[in-house]
């Protein structure tokens, strides 16, 4: 809904701070709001993440992209909701939570408050070998600019073949299943499709 809000730190909660911009006060709930301590006053962008559901609309502010889209990441684990991505990354730098995962660290993990082994292991399950692609900036002994390059094409055949996949009628749940298997191929577009129009065929 909103890529960001761009203006003045005006108040600074122990759970979230307040962004004036042309006379309205946005609440943003983020990992550590007195981080913005030093930003009071002064204007800022924060990359925002709307959060919405029956009882809920949040708004909830990162300090860059790449931790905002983690914390969607996150949020795509069984078990691990928007209170819980948050803490994760109050507790640890992003860097250090890709790398957990990379390196199916579990005892890093469950030092997180609520993750436990269950929780841990999920978010291997779901996580590893993912993130390196979207979070290249955190891996960046893995990757030169060829193969930077070649991982963004990847990504967008990717996200266009999902796209494609979901206008065709199959469910989220669906084809959330068969992503792990057509993640881990290296194909165009097209090639994404037929892959995953065959797994789909085969559930």
């Amino acid at each position: 809904m909103y890529e960001f809000v761009k203006g003045k730190v005006q108040y600074i909660h122990p759970e979230y701070i307040v962004i004036e911009n042309n006379g309205i006060g946005y609440q943003i709930i983020t990992p550590n709001p007195f981080s913005y301590t030093k930003d009071f006053g002064q204007e800022t962008t924060i990359y925002t993440y709307t959060y919405v559901r029956e009882d809920i609309l949040a708004l909830y502010g990162f300090g860059s992209r790449e931790e905002k889209l983690l914390f969607t990441k996150l949020l795509s684990v069984t078990g691990i909701g928007p209170k819980g991505a948050l803490a994760i990354l109050a507790s640890g730098e992003p860097s250090q939570v890709v790398q957990a995962i990379e390196n199916e660290d579990e005892a890093f993990l469950i030092k997180f408050p609520g993750v436990g082994k269950k929780t841990a292991r999920q978010m291997i399950l779901d996580l590893k070998g993912k993130l390196p692609d979207i979070l290249p900036d955190y891996f960046p002994n893995l990757l030169n600019s060829d193969q930077h390059e070649a991982v963004e094409a990847k990504h967008e055949g990717f996200e266009e073949a999902i796209l494609a996949l979901l206008a065709l009628g199959y469910s989220e749940r669906e084809i959330k299943k068969i992503s792990p298997k057509l993640k881990v191929e290296n194909l165009t577009t097209d090639e994404y499709i037929r892959k995953g129009l065959q797994l789909l065929l085969k559930t």
